[in-house]
């Protein structure tokens, strides 16, 4: 009753103090009820902003610049032996620091235009490449698109690699704390001097040696955008790596040098005098690397890259003990095995046939799959490719047991699956005998009866990669696929481990300082092959052994070659017993050139296209002295004493 007696004015400005906020917006109607007034809004946005203000300053002052990480001081990597002796120590961390006055312009601006344009006039941080970068991250994709060259220099230089949401958090405020305290030089020569290049380079002048066997002060232009476009990703970027990353590399290169020319660090006119992909060398390796060890440690590396994401970039900054499955032992009498009967077989400086010869060996343990040993070649140091481990060459009848594996778990399988919807195919003993003889055309009749998928999906249980194989057609049970020697020593394995299939792994455990890395348990077997099948496929191949002579080193192998009416450009051996599936192809290779050599006079006349060679090699590594010399028909038998084998 009393407030009722009040003046209207006096009635409000109580009615005010009672209200500090008008929200709902007293004395209106309907929508116009609910939405706040201009005062209201221009308040909760100030509120807001200097809310996040204070915040922001409170966490500014918090966060300080702290000491640089010790990555400048990183260990090596150390390879064991299977039986826990060391086989090598990768040197540590590859870096130079060199001063920026001795890093050429072109370099500079290269780097700029590639990672930051508008690194001179920032301050050191990117609002929305940061936003970005949380939106990869969330996707688990690379976060460095969405830095500054100064976050990506505080990564480098203050932080741990670890892509986490507090590291980008503290990046962010130490990037715009650091442009403060230091120049926009400072920073662009740390920057340059603490980027990943690839091949185990940190810093341009590790890059510049590395790629071009230069020091940074002596690069070009043109080399020194292709180098830039490696922080993108070396893996992705270095142009010898693949067909694939040269074509990405050379488009990245081109659009480095357009950029600083729209950005005015060229002129057109220099724009235009590089229009030549400077094309970097080949890789080197370090002497610790060579001979087979560069071979091993690839293939380990690998295996990590592949099983546990722990790639090159990853191990370069070192301090890793890996733990691997290769045998000394066995490792060394592989390589004695193979330069044996090369050394006493093959004549490069009298025969031209003879030249570019490539072998490549692996051993595969059949109860689990691990690699005991391999080949790679001559010296890793020296011939890049591991032969052990590349796909492209041919394998010849080796691939005929896994379509005599298909036919039988045809057989056995039942249901349509049965014998009378084959009836184009030869009986099983011709089968049998074909492989022995090394015939083509019944195993190409079974391929159109039972179909080319059947024959192809038999071999990648057993333990081929499908990407090795080739295109569905009529030739295709009679060998064209190319795996490589390390898939082959597997998927003989699974025969014989009794149809168990296992994954060929090289790594048991590896650590890092005191703490054992996850992910590394042996990969688990399966039973791809039926009993039936695989006892069938053992004793036709211990048939085609007992006619190779291969039975007169080891009782219990079973085995098969490349004949010589193979029209394949390759020659391999596969033998296998309970303990050990071993591999072993040759072939000629000339670098440079895509397709492979032929065969043809490799070892001289009697040397059956350089066929005689890997069953030699795989004899002399099972600790026999036999040597095969191949009949006509493509296997052949053991030579008799006083009869000389083939001479270089």
């Amino acid at each position: 009753m009393r407030r009722s007696l009040l003046p209207k004015k006096r009635q409000a400005e109580a009615d005010g103090r009672r209200r500090l906020i008008d929200y709902p917006r007293r004395g209106r109607a309907g929508l116009r009820r609910w939405l706040p007034s201009w005062r209201l809004q221009l308040g909760t946005f100030l509120l807001c902003a200097g809310s996040l203000a204070v915040l922001f300053a409170v966490v500014y002052a918090r966060i300080d610049i702290p000491d640089e990480n010790a990555a400048a001081r990183q260990e090596a990597n150390v390879y064991y032996w299977a039986d826990g002796s060391q086989m090598v120590a990768t040197g540590a961390v590859d870096r130079q620091l060199v001063p920026l006055a001795k890093i050429p312009l072109s370099v500079q601006h290269s780097v700029v235009a590639a990672e930051n344009a508008s690194f001179y006039s920032d301050a050191g941080v990117s609002v929305t490449g940061q936003a970005r970068a949380v939106v990869n991250m969330v996707k688990g994709q690379d976060t460095q698109g969405g830095s500054t060259i100064t976050q990506q220099y505080v990564k480098n230089t203050y932080l741990s690699r670890q892509q986490t949401y507090t590291r980008k958090f503290k990046e962010f405020f130490i990037a715009l704390k650091l442009s403060r305290h230091k120049s926009k030089d400072d920073i662009l020569q740390g920057y340059l001097n603490t980027s990943w290049f690839g091949r185990g380079a940190y810093g341009i002048q590790a890059a510049a040696g590395a790629y071009y066997g230069v020091p940074a002060k002596d690069l070009d232009p043109s080399q020194a955008a292709m180098l830039a476009a490696l922080l993108k990703g070396s893996e992705q970027f270095d142009p010898t790596l693949s067909a694939a990353n040269h074509k990405r590399a050379v488009a990245r290169w081109g659009w480095i040098l357009d950029r600083q020319v729209t950005l005015g660090m060229m002129s057109p006119a220099e724009r235009a005098t590089y229009r030549t992909f400077p094309e970097p060398k080949r890789e080197s390796r370090s002497t610790s690397m060579s001979g087979q060890t560069g071979y091993l440690v690839g293939v380990a590396n690998g295996y990590l890259k592949k099983r546990i994401g722990l790639d090159d970039k990853a191990l370069a900054l070192g301090g890793y003990q890996i733990h691997t499955t290769f045998e000394k032992d066995k490792v060394e009498r592989l390589r004695q095995a193979v330069e044996e009967v090369t050394g006493h077989g093959l004549a490069p400086k009298k025969r031209a046939a003879d030249r570019y010869v490539e072998v490549g060996a692996a051993s595969v343990r059949p109860e689990d799959g691990a690699i005991v040993a391999l080949y790679g070649g001559a010296d890793a140091t020296q011939h890049f490719t591991d032969n052990a481990d590349t796909t492209g060459v041919p394998v010849g009848s080796a691939f005929k047991p896994f379509a005599l594996a298909a036919y039988y778990q045809g057989m056995l399988a039942g249901g349509p699956h049965t014998l009378r919807v084959y009836p184009a195919i030869p009986d099983p003993k011709t089968l049998e005998h074909a492989l022995v003889t090394s015939a083509h055309a019944p195993f190409v009749q079974l391929g159109k009866s039972i179909g080319w998928k059947q024959v192809r999906d038999t071999a990648v249980q057993t333990g081929l990669l499908r990407s090795s194989m080739a295109p569905l057609e009529q030739t295709f049970p009679t060998g064209t696929s190319t795996p490589s020697a390390i898939r082959m020593a597997d998927a003989y394995a699974t025969f014989a481990n009794y149809g168990t299939q296992s994954d060929p792994y090289s790594v048991t455990r590896v650590l890092k300082g005191r703490k054992t890395l996850d992910g590394l348990d042996r990969p688990r077997s399966r039973r791809v092959l039926q009993p039936k099948t695989v006892a069938v496929v053992n004793q036709t191949l211990q048939d085609v052994a007992r006619t190779t002579g291969a039975k007169s080193v080891v009782p219990d192998v079973a085995s098969i070659a490349t004949g010589t009416s193979d029209r394949t450009k390759s020659a391999w051996f596969v033998g296998y017993t309970k303990e050990l599936s071993t591999a072993v192809t040759l072939f000629r290779n000339k670098p440079g050139r895509p397709q492979l050599l032929p065969l043809q006079g490799v070892g001289g006349a009697d040397s059956e296209r350089g066929n005689v060679y890997p069953p030699r090699i795989w004899a002399r590594f099972m600790g026999g002295s036999a040597h095969f010399t191949l009949n006509r028909t493509g296997h052949g038998e053991r030579e008799r004493p006083g009869r000389p084998g083939p001479t270089g």
